[in-house]
């Protein structure tokens, strides 16, 4: 058969989009998936999203990753399905969305989304990193000279390492820039490599880095190799709430491909 597909990035984060409110993608056929986010023998893509009919929201966020398995959420995917969604006239400019997380809320502006994520209740830091998790799990660590960090073999290891071992996590290396701006790269479990940018893990590292007290701003800027993205938050005792990740979300192109 043929597919219909629309290619969209968000800060260098690339997805597949698929309108699926007909329920015909064939959702267990991991090999199927993991061609299409194939770089070189499909569209090519850090994940496929489709977008499904739920019965109390606007839509439905459906997410693989590029391995063909589906994942934990994508912030960036996230505001990408939100953008999708404005095209197809499926939303006009705000949205209220069901993710594998819970529920998220997003407003479109020109190419600009602004997505709600999920409340965290639990920020553990630990001597040489901070772990928690923002709809997917997220080791971050500040290091120095990032432009020159080898993020591939450290972040391969630490995301099978312990203490993640099987479930493993996605690792995010951190440079502090200013009080308000951390340079982040970011290795993605699920694609196995690092991604020009990666939307839970930026919010993980502006709230790891809030209670670290390496910023005293609740507003902070995540400059990723795709991108600029910005993560607002409030504290509430020990709970993180009201987190908007906020960047552009843009249509590439769209095409058939035969599956």
């Amino acid at each position: 058969m043929k597919l219909k597909f629309y290619k969209y990035q968000g800060t260098g984060n690339d997805f597949v989009m698929v309108d699926n409110r007909s329920k015909t993608f064939p959702v267990t056929n991991t090999s199927l998936v993991k061609r299409l986010c194939d770089r070189k023998f499909g569209i090519g893509a850090d994940g496929l999203i489709l977008l499904e009919e739920d019965a109390t929201t606007d839509f439905k966020m459906v997410y693989f990753n590029s391995d063909g398995n589906e994942s934990t959420m994508c912030g960036n995917g996230g505001r990408c399905l939100v953008a999708f969604a404005n095209k197809l006239g499926v939303i006009n400019n705000n949205a209220t969305f069901n993710a594998i997380d819970g529920l998220h809320y997003a407003e479109v502006a020109d190419d600009v989304v602004s997505l709600q994520m999920i409340d965290v209740d639990a920020v553990n830091i630990e001597e040489t990193h901070t772990f928690l998790n923002t709809g997917s799990p997220h080791h971050v660590q500040l290091v120095a000279n990032l432009t020159e960090y080898d993020v591939f073999s450290n972040g391969k290891a630490i995301r099978n390492g312990s203490p993640y071992f099987e479930e493993g996590t996605n690792v995010n290396f951190v440079e502090k820039m200013s009080d308000d701006t951390f340079a982040v790269r970011t290795y993605e479990r699920g694609v196995e490599d690092e991604t020009l940018s990666c939307g839970t893990g930026v919010t993980a590292v502006a709230l790891a880095m809030y209670a670290n007290q390496q910023t005293t701003k609740n507003a902070v800027n995540l400059e990723t190799p795709g991108g600029t993205l910005t993560v607002s938050f409030e504290q509430d005792g020990t709970t993180y709430k009201n987190i908007f990740l906020k960047g552009k979300a843009t249509f590439v192109f769209e095409g058939e491909i035969e599956c």
